[in-house]
């Protein structure tokens, strides 16, 4: 699958891509905005995720709730999420439906219904999507919410909670919220992306009447947000009063996924290597052989996505396992086959692996939202869209760096080491 890609930029500073499948009647609209976690300063943690839930709390000329009926009436489907570097709007509906999901994007783009009111109540929603997803639930945000970050960077940005604190979260004012739209969610800090059975032109015309009478901003510098590699191990332990059962987390530093994408897209081998699925290399050794541990996963910085996520970012293998006093044995056993790749790669080793993340990907990208919000990634970020057709490719060149990239970037030295363990049980 190649669709063509189309380019453009408004005069209001919107950039826009199309990617066009004429065998499919089905499209998806999605909306990335350059403001994430990272983009929130001291006293304002989750500040980007509270202003997602406000975009969904009506806009200009559409009431609360009148978006979600709309989409869903003409046969749609519709959500948003908080990322790092990204929050993201998206839709994917009947083709023929395209003119509906733009005004509904354009109108929230231009002026969502920020009050008091839906700002109360929004950080009431949030509060008790924390209490539900961290607070109360087993492993609740592990460890890529306040475990791993913290030891692995020093800076503010890269190493709070994004979810938020609820002292932050309740002093977030109606003047606050405002200044943020008008900061980050401007045209000039937007892509909009359209992917699926559209023609070019056609798309491109209905962008520009939906959205260039959205008055241009100027789009907020983006500030550095490296941080040199740790050297040398650092460790953590929690207690978890709901988990059944200990959890170990290993976060290492990764090559930049922009400037050093071909040892990055080495890294998503060996990850992929090293945890993806029963027949990984850690699953065979933990699991199956050793039966150290009942399961073996693995995060990205960037949460469900290797490439959705600017440098600094961070790779975690996480193990469940029974009994806390195995934990070094384990941490031995991750070294061990670190070591025998970094010590040299069979070539055929890596072939199941490269054709397991090519189905993937492929699977992914037949998903019209997951084409759009794949290649408005790439476009934000690395100004890029066609490399959401060149990803398999870009990984088969990447195998012959996995040794160098594994005995480089995932030594010990390289690394934070938390563990979770169960508190004691009345």
């Amino acid at each position: 699958m190649h669709a063509a890609v189309e380019t453009a930029t408004l005069a209001n500073g919107l950039r826009v891509v199309v990617l066009t499948d004429p065998s499919t009647p089905v499209a998806a609209l999605a909306v990335h905005y350059d403001v994430g976690f990272r983009s929130e300063p001291p006293g304002s943690t989750g500040f980007a995720h509270l202003f997602e839930h406000l975009m969904f709390q009506g806009s200009e000329h559409l009431e609360k709730g009148e978006l979600p009926r709309l989409i869903q009436g003409s046969g749609g489907v519709f959500n948003g999420f908080t990322r790092p570097d990204a929050t993201v709007y998206f839709e994917q509906f009947p083709a023929g439906a395209l003119e509906l999901a733009l005004f509904c994007e354009a109108d929230r783009m231009r002026a969502p219904r920020i009050t008091e009111e839906n700002l109360t109540n929004q950080i009431a929603v949030v509060k008790e999507e924390i209490r539900v997803n961290v607070l109360n639930q087993p492993y609740g945000g592990f460890p890529w919410l306040a475990d791993l970050p913290p030891l692995l960077f020093k800076t503010f940005p890269n190493a709070h909670n994004g979810y938020g604190s609820f002292d932050d979260l309740d002093a977030a004012s109606l003047e606050d919220v405002h200044r943020f739209f008008d900061e980050y969610y401007a045209p000039t800090n937007a892509v909009v992306t359209i992917a699926g059975g559209v023609h070019a032109d056609a798309a491109l015309a209905a962008v520009e009447r939906h959205f260039s009478d959205i008055p241009r901003r100027p789009a907020p510098p983006r500030p550095s947000f490296a941080e040199p590699v740790p050297q040398g191990e650092r460790r953590a332990r929690r207690v978890d009063d709901l988990a059944p059962l200990p959890a170990l987390a290993l976060g290492y530093r990764v090559p930049d996924p922009i400037d050093d994408e071909e040892r990055y897209a080495a890294a998503v081998l060996l990850a992929s290597l090293l945890t993806h699925g029963s027949a990984s290399r850690l699953f065979d050794r933990l699991v199956r052989r050793d039966k150290l541990a009942a399961h073996v996963g693995a995060m990205w910085g960037g949460l469900d996505s290797a490439w959705s996520s600017r440098d600094p970012t961070y790779l975690a293998i996480i193990v469940h396992y029974p009994d806390e006093g195995l934990t070094d044995r384990i941490v031995s056993v991750v070294d061990e086959e670190i070591d025998e790749i970094a010590s040299g790669l069979p070539a055929p080793e890596l072939e199941p692996v490269l054709a397991q993340l090519t189905s993937e990907h492929w699977m992914q990208v037949d998903a019209k939202s997951g084409l759009a919000i794949l290649a408005g990634f790439f476009e934000q970020q690395r100004g890029r869209a066609k490399l959401a057709f060149e990803l398999a490719d870009r990984l088969a060149a990447a195998a012959p760096h996995v040794d160098d990239v594994a005995a480089q970037w995932f030594a010990p030295r390289n690394r934070a080491v938390c563990t979770l363990v169960p508190g004691a049980r009345s």
